[in-house]
């Protein structure tokens, strides 16, 4: 199964049930919004979650691009990428959870084919303010899925206030052996798709109060589910990174993790450039300038800095924008991307002969990192990498 026969068997399968496809937004979150990059499929509802009427109804489905930095520095394993996409569904104030999770599993073993005896769910267990999630508990074990109970684990909050809610999560087993454990006692049960009763906005001081109406959000990994429908060992091995890992190896050598921190990267380098973020000192410039010079900081490791950007091959942008329906000319990224390669260059030799002098010989104090970055435009990621060098 293919990642776009993925795509379009989960948006039949709900519109089959009275979901209507809404269109992704882009990474770039609407005006006033204080976040810089969308990261889930839900905010860009975020009004309609808070009682809004939608034009296109109670029930949604769609597939939404996301960017995650807190996810950064998990690049490099099986299931973590910066820019990946999200299948999501919706409820605004119409059917509530045991349905969500019926119609989930089904999808999965029916849809998917996935053998129920290799799932494994998560639901809340219950705190000092809500008790547990009994009607989800009841619905897994009338399907015969073994549960587990937490608390913070199965409770979902896109930060200190706002809308919130307790969440019962799908996992797969991805073992070699018959499942054993349970999700939080063994990391080879794999998240794969989470649902969130969303029913509650936190105040300020920590309580609790009711939404105007009770939501369904759920959010499946597309690239993480392909992989794992695909029999491949990582998200990196699932045919959206087919062209990357048939023409990267072959231009520059590296070990695996850094080839996956660098195919990552630049793949989402190319659609954050897609969705017309130039790289710059703050924001989401700074965002875009990191990934370019992580990915470039693993190329010039062990001091090969012949290796250049514009060897890059045109397939990679053109599948990548064509991937994420981004309409903008390849040749505009790969611009943006060798600049970007010049402009960090630059930074290192002035970098290195800096650091060079007597007064940075020795350890660096808060007070040094502070001057080189502010008058030197040091960050102190790159100071770092450059005394270990």
């Amino acid at each position: 199964m293919t990642t776009e026969d993925v795509v379009r068997t989960f948006v039949e399968y709900y519109e089959e049930r009275g979901h209507r496809r809404i269109t992704g937004s882009t990474l770039l979150p609407p005006p006033g919004d204080p976040v810089l990059f969308t990261s889930s499929g839900m905010h860009p509802l975020t009004p309609y979650l808070e009682g809004r009427p939608h034009p296109l109804g109670r029930r949604l489905v769609n597939v939404q691009r996301c960017l995650r930095t807190t996810d950064l520095e998990e690049v490099g394993d099986s299931t973590h990428l910066t820019v990946f996409e999200m299948l999501g569904t919706w409820s605004l104030g119409d059917y509530e959870g045991p349905r969500s999770l019926d119609w989930g599993y089904g999808l999965l073993t029916d849809g998917f084919g996935i053998d129920p005896r290799l799932l494994h769910a998560t639901v809340f267990g219950g705190d000092d303010q809500l008790g547990p999630d009994t009607a989800s508990l009841e619905l897994w074990q009338q399907r015969g899925v073994p549960v587990e109970l937490t608390v913070e684990d199965n409770w979902w909050s896109n930060g200190p206030t706002g809308p919130c809610g307790p969440d019962s999560e799908i996992f797969l087993w991805t073992g070699d052996t018959p499942p054993e454990s349970t999700p939080t006692g063994d990391d080879r049960w794999v998240e794969v798709w989470n649902h969130v009763m969303m029913r509650h906005r936190r105040l300020a001081d920590g309580s609790l109060v009711p939404l105007p109406q009770r939501n369904i959000d759920t959010g499946l990994g597309l690239e993480r589910l392909a992989s794992l429908l695909q029999g491949r060992t990582s998200v990196f091995e699932s045919d959206l990174f087919d062209p990357w890992r048939r023409l990267v190896p072959g231009l520059w050598h590296m070990d695996e993790p850094s080839l996956r921190l660098v195919c990552d990267h630049l793949r989402s380098a190319m659609v954050v450039i897609g969705d017309g973020v130039r790289p710059a000192n703050t924001g989401r410039g700074y965002v875009l300038r990191r990934l370019v010079r992580r990915v470039l900081t693993v190329l010039w490791r062990d001091d090969d800095s012949s290796r250049e950007l514009v060897d890059l091959p045109g397939e990679l942008m053109r599948h990548t924008l064509d991937h994420f329906r981004q309409d903008v000319d390849p040749g505009e990224v790969r611009r943006v991307l060798i600049e970007e390669e010049q402009r960090f260059r630059k930074l290192l030799e002035r970098g290195r002969q800096v650091l060079a002098r007597p007064r940075f010989q020795g350890s660096l104090d808060e007070e040094d990192f502070h001057y080189l970055h502010d008058t030197h435009g040091l960050p102190r990621d790159l100071i770092l990498a450059l005394r270990q060098g």
